[in-house]
């Protein structure tokens, strides 16, 4: 972050500093939420929240070095330290990574929405625009309208790109991340039924996800799906220049000759209006074909070279654990933990990429959870990835938690499976059901919102081989 007084954090969030002679402390370290990485010299955001409140660590954050706290109310055991007091942390949160970005004017915003890919996608493009300059992008998922600004927070005067991923659980959220970050260019790569409970329909998850290009300038660019019908029309919706990526003929960055190795990585001839090259995924799974061709459109409109491009692609790695994460244990069974999170399109893909495995000569499993915030279409989506796991000719089924029970619903209806369908109430019984039935040279896939915990199953594999 950017040195700032704790006089100029108060003026630019509305806020009253509690000691009067506090004003001129500065702040010349990261702004945090989590009091366990509080370093010296940082500003402490004590967030209200559902389980904890961070006005309740406040004061360990001042043992660790913060100079000052921005709270909603006066914090008495920090003696000491300023308290900057807001009407709202979030809110004043926003404004300060607005101010920050403002005085930034080298630093050129690229936001990632869809729904699904957004992390991946998001890593894929970090790692390529890197090798044009320093570059902040957000650990794993922040986000929303408290991990976006924390990373927009970290940006300081060497920062020449900022990679931010962007979700939305109703209309206006991408548009109030837009205000505090404004893009110059923008990617949206789907537009899926993730949070469709609460969105009501996919017209309502296409409205927010086109947030984003509306929020483009004209000079910027929108980077489309062209194999996404509800992304294509977006283009009517942005005054930016449209690039689109995908498989169709007509996408400016598309990709040929696709095919898989023998653990689901991709290769592929990516094309460009700069030119062709081969690329090499170290990724898993087909789906990371057309999110490494969204980071490739991304990466040319910043200046990136083609050759360039593909060689960082070629060499990516996966920065975000629990996403398609695959271990080889030393018995040869593989471990795959999908467990971040679930909707019913990585459902798809991540069984589509435990398909491939189980067709190189792969006994594969699937432990499922529930999928959250679906609304209606909850029980037929459950069903839908049973059947599915019983198309792709899994060996067991292990459905966790009465919510997921309509997956083994779904894959026994399915016509010529013969695999094995078992519910379990928790994680421990998961991993005990495996435990008595992989063998050495298996595959397993973990899936589940993130709610649902089960990257634990996945470390309890680890976990029995390791002892």
């Amino acid at each position: 972050m950017i040195t700032l007084s704790v006089a100029e954090v108060a003026a630019i969030t509305g806020g009253t500093v509690t000691a009067a002679a506090a004003g001129s402390v500065i702040v010349s370290g990261p702004v945090v939420a989590d009091s366990r990485l509080a370093v010296p010299g940082a500003l402490f955001a004590a967030l209200p929240g559902e389980r904890v409140d961070g006005h309740d660590f406040a004061a360990t954050a001042v043992e660790a070095g913060a100079v000052a706290v921005l709270a909603a109310r006066p914090i008495a055991d920090v003696s000491g330290v300023p308290v900057i007091v807001v009407r709202d942390v979030i809110g004043a949160l926003g404004a300060l990574a607005r101010a920050v970005l403002d005085r930034l004017p080298s630093a050129t915003v690229v936001g990632i929405t869809g729904s699904s890919g957004k992390t991946s996608t998001k890593d894929l493009t970090a790692q390529l625009v890197e090798r044009l300059g320093p570059t902040i992008a957000p650990e794993g998922s922040l986000n929303n309208e408290i991990g976006l600004p924390l990373t927009v927070l970290r940006a300081d005067e060497s920062t020449r790109y900022l990679v931010l991923e962007m979700s939305a659980r109703g209309i206006g959220h991408i548009a109030y991340l837009c205000d505090i970050a404004p893009p110059r260019i923008g990617a949206v790569l789907n537009v899926g039924r993730s949070h469709v409970g609460e969105f009501g329909s996919i017209d309502a998850v296409a409205k927010a996800k086109g947030e984003l290009v509306e929020a483009l300038p004209a000079d910027g660019a929108a980077i489309l799906n062209a194999d996404d019908p509800n992304v294509a029309a977006m283009a009517k919706r942005t005054a930016a220049r449209v690039v689109t990526f995908g498989l169709a003929t007509g996408a400016d960055v598309r990709a040929t000759d696709i095919s898989l190795d023998d653990l689901g990585r991709g290769s592929f001839r990516m094309t460009m209006p700069g030119g062709s090259a081969d690329v090499r995924l170290r990724l898993h799974g087909g789906h990371h074909v057309a999110n490494a061709l969204a980071a490739a459109a991304i990466a040319a409109e910043l200046g990136l070279d083609v050759a360039a491009i593909a060689d960082a692609l070629s060499n990516a790695t996966a920065r975000s654990k629990k996403r398609m994460e695959l271990t080889r244990r030393p018995d040869g069974v593989l471990v795959i933990n999908d467990a971040y999170n679930a909707n019913p399109d990585s459902t798809r893909a991540a069984i589509e990429a435990l398909a491939h495995l189980i067709r190189q000569g792969r006994r594969g499993f699937a432990v499922l959870g529930y999928m959250a915030e679906l609304g209606d279409i909850a029980d037929e989506s459950h069903r839908e990835a049973g059947r599915l796991a019983a198309r792709a000719g899994v060996d067991g089924l292990i459905a966790v938690g009465e919510e997921a029970r309509p997956v083994l619903t779904g894959a026994l209806a399915q016509p010529g499976w013969a695999g094995e369908a078992i519910a379990v109430p928790n994680v421990s019984a998961a991993i005990d059901v495996l435990h008595h039935r992989l063998r050495p040279g298996d595959v397993v896939l973990i899936k589940a919102s993130n709610a649902a915990g089960l990257w634990e199953v996945a470390d309890g594999l680890l976990a029995e081989v390791d002892q």
